[in-house]
């Protein structure tokens, strides 16, 4: 019997590092770095990913046949990063050093450090940052052809791509470059609105629907669009290619208001701007789509990068009807070009003529039961254990009302969203829960939505949405008669986030909503992340605890053991309080 072609595929050294193992071309572990370091959106190498793979296989690093980098470092230090400098010198000279600083002492030397972290000889193989993003959702999707689109902030110089897929063949045709980035422009107006970029541009999809487009105007100062979708930015009004800020002085004059300081009252003003970013990002993806299809004609399109994350935009892209399907790659920024560059390796280097479409993202660690009780015991916590039967029908009726409950099972999703394995969940019927769980579990700011976890096979009857949305990146309307039974998942302005589960996909966590949907006639749940603000998404029993502890969490669900908050005794109650009363929450 012949070998089996193990590929590792990484991205790292920017924000979110993750790292993919592929088997004869089908996913076999794949996740980001951060959930293991506890260091939100780590960008160091993901050893510990892939400890945890090799691990997972059963193998070593001498049974790797090759390893793939999520871009080309050295085109885009010497092409990219050197010319923009020098094209706006002397200005820059501070950004410049701290450039400097980083690839020097890291960036340049990508296979060096490869090669002495991992203990790895073997063949080394790169792609641009674009195809990785690509190929990431092509080969993924499952389409015979389709066509490509892939727009973020900047890879070695593109910031949108447009491209083809046909059978184990794919090209990007046409691109966009640096410093013209529809990425950097939503990230600048992040950093103009007081939120972290390259983190918290979803707080301002989120924020959007609190505001009115009546500074879509000035977004138009900002970038010139043309028909096509093809577009320039005016850079007089950005800093980025020159310093270590967005923004500057030529913004806040336009705007007539200066940057907002991080964590200061958000007012109507921001919510207005927020929501005219959004607006001009939506009509320029859809001009980009639709000259997409012409130039590359089929009935599938494939997204991917970091604005591919923007549902907003992605449910009108839907709802535009330009293509019968759509496939967002759930890992769609950085992390997913992991998996994109191991993809390219096994068809164009392994001639791997198989290509195994993704059909979840539960690609992550997983513990038993075993190790789940020793950490509970180890830990001092009062349990109690179930069979799996008993486990659905009890946490079910615990759901209804108030009570929150941290959801901890099976292997960890890849990707940024929790999809049912590492959540946090509650009844989407009370309106309560939606400040509850904002201020009191994840202590995050107010104004955030939460989004439904659906049974697929009654989505349509809650949502205006007439296909699957399994990993969370699209938004559609909650129908007007259903708004005031889930007013806990329905936004402001009447739509949600959503995601549909089957049965095939995961089957417990499909057996628990729908034991709720028998109980109470809803098949609609709350689903956010397992985590506290600031944190990545919780990957051990350990980190689940540790979550629960020092929140208001009413229960926690591990495998089949359920800890009640209310059991808990002695210093742990009394931790638990101190710990709450810090912020203030009592």
């Amino acid at each position: 019997m012949d070998k089996p072609v193990y590929i590792i595929g990484i991205s790292c050294f920017y924000h979110d590092s993750a790292a993919v193992l592929l088997k004869d071309g089908e996913i076999v572990f794949a996740a980001q770095e951060e959930r293991y370091t506890r260091k939100k959106h780590d960008e160091n190498i993901p050893t510990n990913v892939i400890e945890q793979a090799l691990k997972y296989e059963g193998i070593t690093m001498e049974d790797i046949n090759a390893i793939g980098f999520y871009e080309k470092p050295l085109l885009k230090f010497f092409d990219r990063i050197l010319q923009s400098y020098f094209a706006v010198w002397p200005r820059g000279l501070i950004s410049y050093h701290h450039a400097m600083q980083e690839w020097m002492n890291k960036k340049l030397w990508t296979t060096h450090l490869l090669r002495k972290e991992l203990k790895y000889e073997g063949p080394l193989y790169y792609s641009t940052h674009h195809e990785s993003h690509a190929a990431s959702s092509y080969f993924a999707s499952g389409f015979g052809d389709a066509t490509l689109v892939n727009v973020d902030g900047v890879g070695e110089w593109a910031t949108a791509t447009i491209g083809y897929g046909k059978g184990t063949d794919m090209e990007l045709t046409h691109e966009i470059r640096y410093p013209n980035s529809l990425g950097l422009l939503y990230s600048a107006v992040t950093y103009y609105l007081g939120f972290k970029v390259n983190s918290a541009e979803y707080k301002v999809m989120g924020l959007a629907p609190y505001g009115q487009p009546i500074y879509v105007d000035k977004i138009r100062e900002l970038i010139d669009i043309k028909e096509d979708g093809s577009f320039k930015l005016r850079m007089k009004y950005f800093t980025y290619n020159r310093t270590l800020r967005m923004t500057g002085k030529a913004f806040e004059r336009l705007f007539g208001h200066l940057r907002r300081k991080s964590e200061s009252n958000l007012e109507q003003f921001h919510k207005d701007v927020a929501r005219s970013v959004q607006e001009i990002t939506e009509e320029i993806m859809l001009k980009i789509c639709t000259h997409a299809k012409k130039i590359h004609p089929s009935k599938n399109l494939c997204l991917a990068g970091g604005v591919a994350l923007n549902c907003v935009s992605n449910g009108k892209i839907l709802r535009s009807n330009i293509f019968e399907n759509i496939y967002i790659q759930p890992a769609s920024g950085d992390a997913g070009g992991a998996l994109g560059v191991a993809n390219l390796i096994w068809h164009h280097e392994m001639k791997g003529a198989k290509t195994s479409p993704m059909p979840h993202v539960y690609y992550g660690t997983e513990y038993s039961e075993e190790e789940i009780e020793k950490e509970i015991v180890e830990n001092n916590l009062p349990y109690k254990k179930y069979s799996e039967n008993e486990l659905i029908s009890t946490v079910a009726k615990l759901m209804e009302g108030e009570n929150v409950i941290g959801w901890f099972q099976g292997r960890m999703e890849y990707g940024p969203r929790a999809l049912g394995n590492r959540s946090i969940i509650a009844d989407a019927r009370n309106k309560d829960n939606w400040k509850k769980v904002n201020l009191k579990i994840k202590f995050r700011e107010s104004f955030r939505p939460f989004a439904p976890t659906v049974l697929e096979e009654r989505s349509s009857e809650y949502f205006d949405l007439d296909r699957p949305s399994p990993y969370m990146l699209l938004v559609a309307d909650v129908k007007p008669e259903k708004r005031e039974e889930v007013p806990a998942i329905t936004h402001i302005d009447g739509t949600a986030r959503i995601q549909t589960i089957s049965a095939s996909e995961n089957s417990k966590y499909h057996s628990l909503i729908s034991e709720f949907a028998k109980n109470t006639g809803c098949p609609v749940i709350i689903n956010t992340s397992f985590n506290v603000r600031g944190e990545p998404i919780v990957e051990s029993p350990n980190n689940a605890i540790n979550c629960f502890l020092h929140t208001q969490m009413d229960f926690l669900v591990l495998g089949n053991y359920i800890i009640s908050k209310a059991d808990l005794t002695g210093d742990l109650q009394k931790d638990n309080q101190a710990y709450l009363e810090k912020f203030e929450l009592d």
